[in-house]
């Protein structure tokens, strides 16, 4: 693995240069856990919870199947699983983003594998939420079975989003938006020493937002892929598209218009979440945060309703309780109150790429993309759903390499 930690030499001075970083939650911390999960309370069944076919959320009996699981999950096995790739922090400053207008100081965690090869291209790969920067995890494992540090093409940089995992929470005395996370993983990148070569940014979820973002914000990102792509009103066109014929759900194919009802239907009846997350993010991160069975239900559900197949319990938990330990959930809501969540960021002639996949929440028919900027790269897959690099990381991996290929000139 250490051969894959040589970080480049035009990275920041010492002062802003990332320490490895080891994933060790405290003992007494995972025995409290592991009391509270015990004593935690199965609600009474309800005519809602016995239904098994995920029209009212996750089920009684999956609660109950998935806490006897839990109970008996070693932790500590997933720490190895993380600490078997290379971890960083990195202290990254916001300037102007304080208390009248001072700098603000922030800690960055990110999983990277960095090239040896002087023309390695730096990509950042941002996850959203429920995700976290695990689900990218099986990408790495790929991208090290491919290639050596002397020929791997890239520089992959997996950072946790701002109150994600291991980096810093937003501050306690501002407020703090998509724009804010966008101008620290930039920041990131320029300290890692990408700014002059530039770098290529990939996201999903919230990553994808944060993504464009960066890409229309700063020339250093000089493109984007992403695998979930929202227009304002979700199942309509972009204003940009919104008098063209061509691109009316009548005209779409029968793929994309079955992907338009899919994205109705999560509108109509799987979209609650958002609207608490964004409406009253107190409330939730309170309530999630002082019950592990809830903050499971909460979030095992979107990994249960959002795949393609539903995912090994191992892998619902691995999330959970990396979530449990550092309480994500709560410090990583803010995205869900930006007012530009669900808004286009303006169009840019960067190039990027857009990998759709089929039992994505809302997936966004090609010509609608289009409007976003300089489309160098589109594939449609046949399997594959919100999660994509977790649950596809050899089709991810070929459509991030057809990406770079055809972007980075």
């Amino acid at each position: 693995m250490s051969n894959y930690t040589t970080i480049p030499s035009t990275a920041a001075s010492t002062t802003k240069r990332p320490e490895p970083f080891q994933v060790s939650i405290p003992e007494q911390q995972l025995s409290e856990f592991k009391t509270l999960l015990k004593l935690s309370k199965i609600p009474a069944p309800t005519y809602e919870s016995l239904q098994d076919d995920g029209r009212y959320g996750v089920s009684r009996q999956w609660l109950v199947e998935t806490k006897r699981y839990w109970e008996e999950f070693d932790w500590r096995k997933t720490e190895e699983y993380i600490n078997s790739f290379p971890n960083y922090t990195a202290p990254v400053t916001l300037p102007g983003g304080g208390d009248e207008g001072g700098d603000e100081e922030y800690k960055i965690h990110f999983v990277a594998l960095f090239s040896l090869k002087a023309d390695a291209v730096p990509i950042a790969i941002l996850h959203g939420w429920p995700g976290i920067f695990l689900e990218h995890l099986p990408l790495l494992t790929l991208i090290k079975e491919k290639y050596t540090p002397e020929t791997l093409p890239y520089h992959l940089v997996v950072p946790s989003l701002p109150g994600y995992a291991f980096s810093s929470a937003p501050p306690l005395t501002r407020d703090f938006d998509q724009n804010d996370a966008a101008r620290l993983m930039h920041q990131l990148m320029v300290d890692l020493g990408f700014e002059a070569s530039g770098y290529l940014v990939q996201g999903g979820d919230i990553g994808s937002m944060v993504a464009r973002r960066m890409s229309e914000f700063y020339e250093a990102c000089r493109g984007f892929h992403l695998n979930f792509y929202l227009t304002p009103s979700i199942t309509s066109p972009p204003p940009a598209l919104a008098n063209d014929p061509q691109i009316q759900p009548s005209a779409l194919s029968a793929t994309e218009r079955a992907g338009l009802q899919r994205a109705e239907l999560w509108k109509r009846t799987g979209s609650a979440y958002s609207l608490a997350h964004g409406t009253r993010p107190s409330t939730i991160s309170l309530v999630l945060g002082a019950s592990p069975l809830a903050l499971l239900a909460w979030v095992g559900e979107k990994f249960l309703a959002w795949s393609d197949e539903a995912p090994a319990t191992e892998e619902i938990l691995r999330a959970v309780t990396l979530y449990w330990f550092t309480e994500s959930m709560g410090r990583g809501v803010y995205p869900y109150r930006s007012p530009t969540l669900l808004s286009d960021t303006q169009s840019t002639k960067k190039p990027f790429g857009y990998s759709n996949f089929p039992k994505e929440i809302c997936p966004t028919p090609v010509a609608w993309a289009r409007t976003l900027g300089d489309m160098v790269f589109y594939k449609e897959h046949d399997k594959g759903g919100h999660f994509a690099a977790l649950e596809q990381p050899q089709l991810f991996m070929e459509d991030l390499e057809a990406f770079v290929a055809a972007a980075w000139k």
